[in-house]
């Protein structure tokens, strides 16, 4: 379907907002009054002329005209509909301007963490993190972002996706090789989840986790943290996870690369690792004296 025609009126459209907006401060409007609803009227067509530029898919329009009706809601005091234009212009941004999305997101975070809305803030924060895992490949920043978020989730009682955005954490500090920070997130969630019916399936993933960070730190840590995390959670013993580390740990105390990769391949024959768990394992084999760093 042919959208040209709309992009044409969104462009008319924009230029008939920015006049009224003129207007509306001129003397001849102060005297007359009417300034605030032409504010209103201007604000309601640099939305529309947004939504037209979306179905054009001209993504830095749209997100330019939200942009406009956010301040313009901002003099007029509405709060609550200047944050949901800057989201509505971040997510038009999302396509064509990450740096930009970035921006409006964060206007509105401002916003809405000035009204109290801590779980929409939170929500948002995630949504950067996205843009930076996926769009700009700043995984430090991402983190931030996740830590931030979970920071709110948790001063609203919101304990899972709280936890969610932690796992997200532990997961890129593993992998950056900050693992003592890693291990206290792991540590945390999996305390959190042991007691909860529901999630307690969750928790011996998060110990096994914990337990491969101590590993590539040092092995005598990661014995203890074994037969701590088994004393806290009884049903972590039974687990194929801790079964898997008692036979790395032996091996890895024999400096015996090939147990260390039998035993691998056997808990991945039932249960496939993932490309996390295989990078650590590989750092942990790298360890052993004289292997060549692979799982084959």
């Amino acid at each position: 379907m042919d959208n040209s025609g709309k992009e044409k009126e969104a462009i008319q459209l924009m230029a008939d907002a920015d006049k009224k907006v003129k207007s509306s401060g001129s003397f001849l409007g102060g005297m007359f009054g009417g300034g605030h609803h032409k504010v209103e009227e201007a604000c309601e067509m640099y939305c529309r002329a947004a939504n037209m530029f979306k179905m054009a898919k001209n993504w830095s329009a749209a997100g330019s005209a939200f942009c406009k009706a956010a301040r313009l809601h901002m003099q007029l005091q509405n709060k609550h509909d200047c944050a949901t234009s800057f989201i509505d212009a971040g997510n038009a941004y999302k396509k064509s301007d990450p740096n930009e999305a970035i921006k409006c997101l964060n206007a509105a975070i401002d916003i809405y963490t000035d009204m109290g809305r801590f779980t929409i803030a939170a929500k948002h924060h995630i949504s950067i993190a996205e843009i930076y895992e996926s769009d700009l490949v700043d995984i430090e920043k991402a983190i931030a972002h996740y830590e931030q978020a979970a920071d709110y989730y948790k001063g609203e009682e919101s304990n899972s996706s709280a936890n969610k955005c932690l796992l997200k954490v532990g997961a890129y500090c593993a992998q950056l090789e900050q693992y003592q920070k890693a291990i206290e997130i792991y540590e945390q969630v999996g305390a959190n989840t042991m007691d909860n019916p529901l999630l307690k399936y969750s928790a011996k993933e998060y110990f096994f986790k914990a337990s491969l960070c101590h590993f590539i730190v040092d092995e005598l840590n990661a014995k203890i943290a074994v037969e701590k995390y088994e004393e806290m959670f009884p049903a972590f013993s039974d687990s194929r996870e801790c079964k898997l580390l008692k036979k790395l740990l032996e091996a890895h105390e024999e400096q015996n690369s090939e147990a260390f990769t039998e035993a691998v391949k056997e808990f991945d024959s039932i249960s496939r690792l993932d490309q996390w768990h295989t990078t650590l394992l590989l750092r942990i084999k790298k360890t052993i004296q004289g292997d060549e760093g692979d799982l084959k």
